[in-house]
C-alpha cells in the first residue's frame, strides 16, 4: 500500500450495507440532534470501480484528476492510492495534493492562466508540467520557471465539431508562432493538450482532436521540440444515462491514437477525467428550513408545471410522478416554494457548471391521500437569485424534513461559504470489505493468472449496490511521466 488511505479515512461496510442506508442511519442521529446542517455520504468504491473500468477501457491513458472538481480529502486519498495523477489549477490545490505526500511528478499544473506566484510556487515544489496557449504565458513561465516542461493548449477552432465554449487554446493557424515564441525563449515545450468539456459531444470529436494534435506535433518536432505527451482533457461521462457511455468514445479514442500515435512512437497519452470519477458516488442531504405559500396566479417563482411531465421527484423507492390534467390546470391551488440548508453558492454551484437540474429523492414516503403541489426549491433565505429547481410536484413537506440528492459528486464540494453563511457540508465516506480489498490487491499484487484476476471481478461499490461486475487486469497509472 502506499499509505495515503487506510480504514481510519473511512467507514467500513458490509455485504448488503447500502449507502442508501448509511444516509438513513446519519439522517435518524441528526432528527434526534435537531441537526439541519447538509451532508453528503460518498461511496469510495463507486470511484474504485470507475477506476478499474477506465483502465480497461482506455489502456494507453493515464488519469489525471482535476482537483477543482472534487477536493475532498477521501477522494484524493483514494485515488493517489490507486496511482492516478492530479491536474491542479492553482496553488492552493498543489498545496493540497502534496499535503497528503503525493509527489510532484504526479502533479499537473493545468490551468492556463497562471499567476506569477502560483508559478513560483510550483518551481519552489517541483511542479514542472505546465499548460500554456498564449504568449504572455509563456513570459510569465519563462521569467519565472525555466525548468518547466510545458504542453500547447489547442482550442475549439482547430477542433471540427467542438463546443463553442470551449474558450481556453490558441487556433491551429497560431500554433506555429508560439512554439517559435517557446523557442526564442528557451522554453521547453514536451507536448499537446485539449479539453472538449462535458457537453455531450459525439465520441468522434475525440479523434478529430487526436488528429489535429498530432499536426502540432509535427509543426513542434519541426522546430526542434522533442514531443513526448498528448493531453486528452475530460469530457467523459460521470453517469450511465449519456448519449455515449465510456466504453464508445474509448472506442474511437483508442483507434484514433492507434493511427496518429502508434503504441511505441515514444508518446505518453494522459487524460483529466473527473465528472466520471466523482459523479455517482456522491449523495447530498438537505434539509428544509423555510417554506412560502404562493397563489398559483401568481407567475414567477411559482414554478408550476407546465408540461405533461414533472420532472421526477422520487420517494424511495424511486417514482416519477406525472402531473395531472388537473394539476396543470392549477389544480392543487398552491405553489410552494421551500428553502434549503444549501444552495447554488454551496453545494448546488454544480448547477453553475452545466450539470442537469438535480432531482430529489423524498426522506419519509408521503402518504398516497395527501395531494401533490406544484413546487420549487430555493437555497437558504436571502438570496432570491439561489434557484435550484422549479416545477417539482412534490406532496406537502415542512420545515425540519430532509430531501436527497444523487449524483453530487461532481463540482459541489465548495471552498468556503461566505456568501451563504453555512459552513461547509460533512462527507462521510463509505468502502465495502470488497471494494477496499481490491484496492490493496491492486497496489500490492497484480493479478497475473485467470484465477487472480477472477479475484477483482466483484461488485465493488459499497453495499454490492452494482450488479454488474468487473473483470480488469490492473494497469498501474502514472508513477511519473516527466
Amino acid at each position: 500500500m502506499n499509505g495515503y488511505l487506510n480504514e481510519s479515512h473511512f467507514l467500513m461496510v458490509e455485504e448488503g450495507f447500502t449507502t442508501r442506508d448509511l444516509l438513513e442511519n446519519l439522517l435518524g442521529e441528526l432528527c434526534q440532534e435537531s441537526d439541519q446542517q447538509a451532508f453528503f455520504v460518498a461511496d469510495l468504491g463507486d470511484i474504485v470501480k470507475k477506476h478499474l473500468r477506465f483502465l480497461k477501457a482506455l489502456p494507453r491513458v493515464k488519469p489525471y484528476f482535476p482537483v477543482k472538481c472534487n477536493g475532498s480529502e477521501g477522494v484524493i486519498r483514494l485515488l493517489a492510492e490507486l496511482g492516478a495523477g492530479f491536474a491542479c489549477a492553482n496553488k492552493a490545490e498543489i498545496s493540497r495534493v502534496q499535503g497528503i505526500g503525493v509527489p510532484a511528478e504526479r502533479i499537473f499544473y493545468s490551468s492556463p492562466c497562471k499567476q506569477v506566484a502560483h508559478i513560483r510556487y510550483a518551481a519552489t515544489h517541483g511542479v514542472r508540467l505546465m499548460a500554456f496557449d498564449n504568449e504572455v504565458e509563456l513570459s510569465k513561465v519563462a521569467r519565472s520557471h525555466p525548468r518547466a516542461r510545458m504542453l500547447l493548449g489547442i482550442t475549439a477552432d482547430s477542433i471540427p465539431s467542438a463546443h463553442p465554449s470551449m474558450t481556453f487554446g490558441t487556433t491551429l493557424k497560431s500554433c506555429r508562432h508560439l512554439l517559435e515564441t517557446a523557442k526564442e525563449q528557451a522554453v521547453e515545450v514536451v507536448g499537446i493538450s485539449f479539453h472538449l468539456g462535458s457537453r455531450g459531444l459525439e465520441p468522434q470529436t475525440f479523434a478529430q482532436a487526436v488528429a489535429t494534435a498530432q499536426l502540432v506535433f509535427d509543426v513542434a518536432t519541426e522546430l526542434g521540440f522533442r514531443m513526448h505527451l498528448l493531453d486528452i482533457g475530460g469530457g467523459f461521462p460521470g453517469t450511465e444515462d449519456t448519449r455515449a457511455p465510456l466504453e464508445e468514445i474509448s472506442a474511437v479514442i483508442n483507434s484514433a491514437l492507434d493511427l496518429y500515435f502508434p503504441e511505441g512512437c515514444g508518446v505518453d497519452v494522459v487524460a483529466r477525467p473527473g465528472r466520471y470519477y466523482v459523479t455517482s458516488a456522491f449523495t447530498l442531504a438537505v434539509s428544509i428550513t423555510a417554506l412560502e405559500e404562493i397563489p398559483m396566479e401568481q407567475p414567477g417563482s411559482d414554478g408550476r408545471c407546465d408540461s405533461g411531465m414533472c420532472p421526477p421527484v422520487s420517494p424511495s423507492p424511486p417514482e416519477p410522478r406525472p402531473c395531472s390534467a388537473a394539476e396543470e390546470e392549477c389544480g392543487s391551488r398552491k405553489s410552494l416554494v421551500y428553502h434549503l440548508s444549501d444552495g447554488i453558492y454551496g453545494a448546488f454551484s454544480c448547477l453553475l457548471f452545466d450539470s442537469p437540474c438535480p432531482r430529489p429523492r423524498l426522506h419519509k414516503r408521503p402518504f398516497p391521500q395527501h395531494p401533490w403541489h406544484s413546487s420549487s426549491l430555493r437555497g437558504p433565505p436571502g438570496h432570491g437569485e439561489d434557484r435550484i429547481a422549479d416545477g417539482l410536484q412534490l406532496p406537502q413537506l415542512h420545515v425540519g424534513d430532509w430531501l436527497g440528492f444523487g449524483d453530487m459528486g461532481a463540482y459541489t464540494i465548495t471552498t468556503s461559504s461566505l456568501l451563504t453563511g453555512c459552513p461547509q457540508p460533512q462527507v462521510t465516506y463509505a468502502m465495502s470489505r470488497m471494494a477496499w480489498k481490491a484496492v490493496q490487491l491492486f497496489q500490492e499484487k497484480p493479478p497475473q493468472t485467470e484465477d487472480d484476476r477472477e479475484s477483482l471481478c466483484t461488485p465493488l461499490s459499497c453495499g454490492w449496490e452494482m450488479a454488474e461486475t468487473l473483470c480488469v487486469t490492473p494497469v498501474f497509472a502514472p508513477a511519473g511521466i516527466i
